[in-house]
């Protein structure tokens, strides 16, 4: 059925239920998972004419900030999977849009699934910070399992 399932991770509590639920399938369909965080890429500070540019991290502080971040929520998801039994490789992708992350590593690693969560904002919520599961929905042309 699936063979290899894509796991969008921002390390919350509900990207460790999708994950959870993603080893169990992939155990259940003899599949292999990948696991994935995006972050922003670094974008230094504006500069204003009049004011000293006096950067409040550089860019290799912020890649190992974010480094460890990732490290976190990936080792989650690999923690699922390996209680399933399911192998699992894991990679940090740079991209300003989550979503468009999440879709483009869906088509390059050929994956069959993606499994995910949503926060299940609604409202003026949803509007104003955007669903990134939203838009994987609507981009992808890889199928979408949305965990809550």
């Amino acid at each position: 059925m699936y063979r290899h399932i894509l796991v969008p991770t921002d390390g919350t509590a509900l990207s460790n239920k999708a994950a959870r639920t993603a080893a169990r399938l992939a155990k259940a369909t003899g599949a292999r998972i990948t696991a994935l965080h995006a972050v922003p890429p670094f974008a230094p500070p504006m500069i204003l004419e009049g004011y000293p540019y006096l950067p409040a991290y550089t860019q290799a502080e912020y890649d190992a900030g974010m480094r460890k971040q990732a490290d976190k929520a990936l080792d989650r998801v690999r923690s699922e999977a390996d209680k399933a039994g399911v192998k699992c490789a894991v990679a940090m992708v740079s991209d300003e849009a989550p979503w468009r992350a999440i879709v483009k590593a869906a088509r390059t690693r050929k994956c069959d699934l993606i499994v995910m969560a949503s926060h299940g904002r609604r409202g003026l919520a949803g509007v104003l910070l955007g669903s990134e599961t939203t838009k994987v929905l609507t981009h992808s042309k890889t199928p979408v399992l949305v965990c809550r």
